[in-house]
């Protein structure tokens, strides 16, 4: 490979994101620095957190600019090394963007350069034990903090983050309700991840739904979604419930502003708590969450599913298939294999 593939963000989007947003361009391959890396990328995450980043706008991270690469977790293989940590051939998991090569400080990267360890494959690192398992690991454990017996709701529960909440909540003794889109993603909800019941919001009223299915009410909400889902929730809480706010992807594509649930008030007389979170400020235990992780996956059944697209002139589609709900489970894309 003579050249650097780049898709790079060429408009912000006003609506749904689509291929109209990026541009396709070649550039030279970059050569790394003192104390720096090159990585050639083998694998791109997909996150609704992305079109956020798209936004011009404060935020936990800044905005991509336009006629920079779309920033994208990856995992990637060392092609270069100008760094004693890093030896060509290991394999890293960095934020690389879209691109086939990035150069990489590991001190001053976004999210850090770090090597996945032997035995562990791409898929299961860019997912459960990725940021997306951490993400429910710390968001329904630390906010929810669900107790044996209580009932747990999770709205996007097919989703990479929510389908973990999900389980880690039916690990820790409670009943688990799951709201998700579309036969398929129920039956493997209920079949598969072991959620108790399923609610599909796209064929079925899903306030009347959350009082059958959650007939002693909600104790912990783990919102993915934000917009009527989450008002449908606040209408079940229990007497000092959580909400944990993880994201919104019914909003993130809005033209308008959108309002907020109109029922918050359920929160003052239900003594209930919402709070959101960014799993960034997490990461320093990271260790801890991919050890309880792992031995859940070897000894309780914590399953996870990847939906792993191919092709680098694929990756614009493969972002939009977030927001039309076409993916089921954590959504990647592979565009090479480690030499």
């Amino acid at each position: 490979m003579n050249t650097n593939r780049q898709w790079l963000l060429a408009k912000r989007p006003h609506g749904m994101v689509g291929a109209e947003n990026f541009e396709y361009v070649e550039t030279p391959i970059p050569e790394p620095g003192d104390g720096e890396v090159l990585v050639r990328n083998l694998f791109f995450s997909f996150d609704p957190t992305q079109r956020g980043w798209m936004e011009d706008r404060e935020s936990y991270l800044p905005p991509v600019q336009l006629g920079e690469p779309m920033r994208a977790g990856s995992i990637g293989q060392v092609a270069a090394s100008n760094h004693p940590d890093y030896a060509v051939g290991d394999i890293v998991q960095t934020t690389g963007g879209w691109q086939d090569f990035v150069v990489v400080a590991p001190s001053q990267a976004v999210m850090g350069l770090t090597q996945v360890p032997d035995g562990i494959p791409p898929e299961m690192m860019m997912s459960v034990l990725g940021v997306t398992g951490l993400t429910a690991y710390f968001g329904l454990l630390d906010l929810g903090q669900p107790k044996a017996g209580e009932t747990v709701l999770v709205s996007g529960a097919a989703g990479a983050t929510g389908s973990v909440a999900g389980q880690i909540a039916r690990i820790k003794g409670c009943r688990v309700v799951g709201i998700a889109g579309g036969p398929e993603k129920c039956a493997w909800l209920k079949n598969e991840a072991g959620f108790d019941e399923v609610i599909d919001y796209k064929n079925e009223d899903v306030n009347a739904r959350i009082a059958e299915t959650c007939p002693n009410k909600v104790d912990v909400f783990f919102d993915n979604v934000g917009g009527d889902i989450l008002e449908a929730a606040l209408n079940h809480i229990n007497m000092r419930a959580r909400v944990v706010l993880c994201g919104g992807i019914s909003n993130y594509n809005a033209t308008e502003p959108v309002p907020g649930p109109a029922n918050l008030m359920n929160l003052v007389i239900m003594r209930a708590r919402m709070e959101g979170f960014i799993v960034i400020d997490y990461m320093h235990r990271a260790e801890e969450a991919i050890g309880d992780l792992l031995n859940w996956i070897q000894n309780e059944g914590l399953i996870y599913q990847v939906d792993l697209q191919e092709g680098f002139e694929n990756i614009p589609h493969t972002l939009q298939r977030l927001f039309t709900g076409q993916n089921l489970g954590k959504q990647l894309l592979k565009v090479a294999d480690p030499s």
